[in-house]
């Protein structure tokens, strides 16, 4: 199975990108907003197409079957934490988390699929020295997904998403902000779902990488600050994470050299799931 997750930026071209590529079985995607006619697609979960909070945000995640082959259902049922049923999973920022059960004949067992946003924060009051902040809302995230984990790490769980922080380092070296970084992976690692990359070789090095960036990260950068300059791709903002059980059969790839990268400020993540890897 083919999995692409992509932060599209409201971009709508970012459909026909989808829509044109017959390779790929489902997609998890960001910053969606409402598509124009798809016939051949589906969108599993992600209406309304609403990121909630104080700022106006008409777009989602959102997960889409792309291809027919296998059978994406909206399982489990999401709704905002205040509304959520005992049945339901309850979400902390409704639009940040859509979620779908994956079933076929080459997986051993259903497989569920979540494409998350990490959305920028700001402190209160807000001046003119404010600075944002994303990791708090990777925490929100990472809290809500423990609702899916039913036998501690005996779990079939796939999360992808733009988490809006930075692998392995803070910006301009902040040893504060790698290490709240650090603990949004370490606390996934916790819970059993592993980190998968992309990493390099799986994707091209920034060609002008931040001064910040250690020597020894492979890292793949995800997202440009200039849409058209493939130059100002230089920090990784994209991860996927996979259950320990499973971890061996996904890859991860970054489709990130200029031909390409496609219309949006970041660059898709092809996601593998190939079971047979397993032992």
């Amino acid at each position: 199975m083919r999995l692409v997750s992509w932060n599209i930026a409201r971009q709508p071209e970012a459909w026909n990108y989808l829509a044109r590529d017959d390779s790929i079985d489902v997609a998890l995607l960001q910053e969606a907003n409402e598509p124009t006619a798809l016939d051949q697609m589906d969108v599993v979960s992600g209406r309304p197409f609403r990121l909630a909070g104080w700022k106006k945000r008409a777009f989602s995640t959102a997960v889409v079957d792309c291809s027919q082959r296998y059978d994406v259902r909206a399982t489990p049922a999401w709704n905002s934490i205040e509304r959520a049923s005992a049945d339901e999973l309850g979400v902390s920022r409704p639009g940040s988390l859509a979620l779908a059960t994956v079933t076929g004949p080459d997986l051993a067992a259903p497989l569920v699929v979540v494409s998350v946003y990490a959305a920028w924060e700001e402190p209160v009051p807000k001046n003119e020295a404010s600075w944002i902040y994303a990791d708090a809302s990777a925490h929100r995230l990472i809290s809500d997904l423990c609702a899916l984990l039913q036998r501690q790490k005996d779990h079939r769980i796939l999360v992808a998403g733009d988490w809006n922080i930075l692998h392995g380092y803070g910006e301009d070296g902040s040893p504060y902000w790698a290490g709240r970084y650090r603990s949004v992976f370490d606390r996934m690692e916790t819970l059993g779902l592993q980190f998968v990359g992309p990493q390099q070789p799986s994707g091209q090095a920034a060609t002008d990488p931040a001064a910040e960036l250690p020597a020894d990260s492979l890292d793949v950068p995800t997202y440009r600050t200039r849409r058209n300059d493939p130059r100002s791709a230089r920090r990784q903002l994209d991860f996927v994470f996979a259950s320990t059980r499973i971890a061996e059969a996904v890859t991860t790839t970054a489709l990130n050299t200029p031909g390409a990268w496609g219309p949006s400020d970041h660059c898709r993540v092809r996601i593998d799931v190939n079971e047979t890897l397993l032992g």
